[in-house]
């Protein structure tokens, strides 16, 4: 068996066995597994297409907004909530990324930056988005008709199987042909042109996988939390999922995963602390930088000498 594999089975055993064994709260671990997805769709960019986005926060506030309206307003089941959400987000990434994707580096990220920002600004003035309140007392449903989602264990079930399919599908990707033509364009894109790639064509296509996985995560949040805020449509969650992807490992597999368990851990049992978790959070940033310079997955891959 493949250490890809031992990984990704321990990985699920935890998060099957947490809650239970682990006394670890389900609302908490539903949380690090939507960040977990986020962290994932945003390294599959850079990790591995060498595209840095600031504006990746567009695609998470979006889907959840999409989706926590549709369920509460149109009365869409939980599955078709999530689902709108997620085209929402994946029609916003055609967009934004038909704009954005022929700048390289800092261009890239500075107009990504820009349109989450023009972004975030419209959800705060529109009607349907009820600015600063957010839209809450979202109806989780029953999922299919079926399974009532009000329960906590049916919930969790949802999001772990979410989450799943979605790390399945972008590892999937990654070891894809289409996986090995990007990490030839984050590497060299000009010879990767030269070999007759359409190396635009490519990038395009991995934005638009991770703005899609991205709102998979925010519309899945959305339900679990029953609220759409204009936090996820912010910056600084922007600013966030890069801390994630970095601290876990950037080009690594598990990395964004471990990265996101890291991050809402701190946010969540250093919250007495206030405005310094802030800060706690960039010391934390700057040691990992400074000693863990592959991250904290990528520093263990380096050790045991096999890529996580």
């Amino acid at each position: 068996m493949s250490t890809h594999r031992v990984a990704f089975a321990a990985m699920v055993l935890a998060l099957l066995l947490a809650p239970t064994v682990g006394g670890v709260y389900p609302v908490f671990l539903m949380n690090v597994m939507c960040f977990a997805l986020f962290a994932s769709a945003f390294n599959l960019l850079i990790g591995y297409g060498g595209l840095l986005s600031f504006g990746h926060a567009m695609f998470l506030g979006t889907a959840g907004y999409a989706s926590a309206h549709s369920a509460k307003v149109w009365g869409f089941t939980p599955e078709l909530a999530i689902l709108f959400g997620t085209f929402c987000a994946a029609a916003l990434g055609i967009v934004t990324g038909l704009l954005a994707i022929r700048r390289q580096g800092i261009y890239f990220a500075m107009i990504t930056l820009a349109l989450a920002q023009m972004i975030f600004f419209f959800y705060l003035q529109a009607p349907f988005t009820h600015g600063e309140d957010g839209i809450q007392a979202v109806p989780r449903g029953r999922l299919f008709g079926i399974l009532d989602l009000n329960d906590i264990w049916t919930m969790y079930g949802t999001v772990l199987v979410v989450f799943v399919a979605g790390f399945l599908l972008i590892y999937r990707s990654i070891h894809s042909p289409f996986g090995q033509v990007l990490k030839a364009i984050r590497e060299n894109e000009a010879r990767a042109i030269s070999l007759g790639y359409d190396t635009t064509r490519y990038k395009l296509q991995a934005y638009v996988l991770s703005a899609t996985l991205s709102g998979l995560a925010g519309a899945t949040k959305a339900i679990v939390f029953q609220l759409a805020s204009l936090t996820d449509a912010h910056w600084s969650m922007s600013g966030e999922v890069v801390l994630m992807t970095l601290v876990g490992g950037l080009g690594t597999i598990f990395g964004p995963a471990v990265g996101a368990l890291v991050i809402v851990s701190m946010q969540n049992y250093l919250s007495q602390l206030g405005a310094w978790v802030t800060i706690v959070q960039g010391v934390i940033f700057v040691v990992c930088v400074l000693a863990f310079r592959r991250g904290i997955v990528g520093e263990l891959a380096r050790l045991i000498r096999k890529p996580l």
